[in-house]
């Protein structure tokens, strides 16, 4: 085996655990009785205390921030802790299907994004990657989706957030071509999280006075889904594709719909069982075979952010 399929390996490897990662996010939220902003605050915070003791290392990096870079980060973090606050929320509403189904748009929306922006093209292996993931996503919250009440409200929340993800990994694919994982990783978690912090501030939410049970759940939100999973894919955004990194919430449907089959007691049908393993075919063919170029005749991502850290990207 060459060092090049060593190393497509080992990320293949690496995207597979983000995804187990993430998927554990909704059952970690619904053991907890807390705000979901409070939740999401102290997710952020408690990664960023974990991150702490490698700071000193990044803080020349840090120091050289331009203006309009602090600019993107304080936007990209603020797209993030929006996401959390609306999808954490989703969860108190719908099911842990239905409402990690949605964030499957996700990929759409990146992909959109980026031609846009960014003068993307997507070949037709990502075309039918994503086409059979989209397709097994839709059959596993066919059972539980609903057209009004609080599972409505629940589903449209969880779109909202996706949204706000897509935004936010959209700036970050750009952000992360000039500065390191580590301090994009650290600075955008600490914007999200004192965003939320704001939002509990302003809600009168306690800051205070939760049960060991509750930190601890928090704690295991800012290791598992977050530094496992978030970090982990702004790290791979480096290496790999924003559209996709943001695949990787097309696998999470599949697990987090059968962990909560197991501790949540959701019921859960052979079609989606069936439908799970298309979508896992769907994100092996995405990742496999899946090329993402740039237009050469569209503005580069490089000419688009030069202007926002005062010289030329590479």
């Amino acid at each position: 085996m060459n060092s090049n399929a060593k190393l497509s390996a080992k990320y293949e490897i690496l995207y597979i655990i983000g995804i187990i990662a993430i998927s554990f996010s909704s059952i970690f939220v619904r053991w907890s009785s807390a705000d979901v902003s409070v939740i999401a605050m102290y997710r952020l915070y408690l990664t960023n205390l974990l991150m702490l003791p490698l700071l000193w290392k990044y803080r020349g990096e840090i120091f050289r921030l331009s203006a309009k870079q602090w600019a993107q980060l304080l936007f990209s973090g603020c797209m993030l802790g929006l996401h959390f606050l609306l999808w954490m929320q989703s969860l108190r509403l719908t099911t842990v299907a239905s409402s990690t189904v949605i964030l499957t748009l996700e990929p759409i929306l990146v992909m959109v994004g980026s031609f846009f922006l960014f003068g993307a093209k997507i070949n037709k292996a990502m075309m039918v990657g994503i086409g059979m993931a989209l397709i097994g996503s839709i059959a596993i919250g066919s059972g539980d989706f609903s057209l009004s009440g609080q599972a409505a409200a629940g589903d449209l929340l969880s779109l909202l957030g996706t949204i706000a993800v897509a935004i936010h990994m959209l700036a970050g694919k750009q952000l992360l071509k000039h500065i390191s994982a580590f301090v994009y990783n650290f600075l955008v978690f600490a914007v999200a999280a004192t965003s939320l912090a704001v939002y509990n501030a302003i809600c009168g939410l306690p800051f205070t006075g939760y049960a060991p049970r509750e930190w601890g759940i928090f704690l295991l939100l800012a290791i598992v889904p977050t530094l496992f999973g978030h970090y982990l894919f702004n790290w791979l955004m480096k290496y790999l594709s924003a559209s996709a990194v943001s695949m990787a919430v097309l696998g999470e449907p599949v697990f987090a719909s059968l962990l909560a089959w197991l501790l949540l007691k959701e019921s859960l049908s052979a079609l989606q069982l069936s439908a799970g393993a298309l979508i896992l075919c769907g994100v092996w063919i995405f990742i496999r075979y899946g090329k993402e170029t740039t237009n050469p005749e569209r503005k580069s991502p490089k000419s688009l952010s030069a202007a926002g850290d005062g010289r030329k990207a590479g």
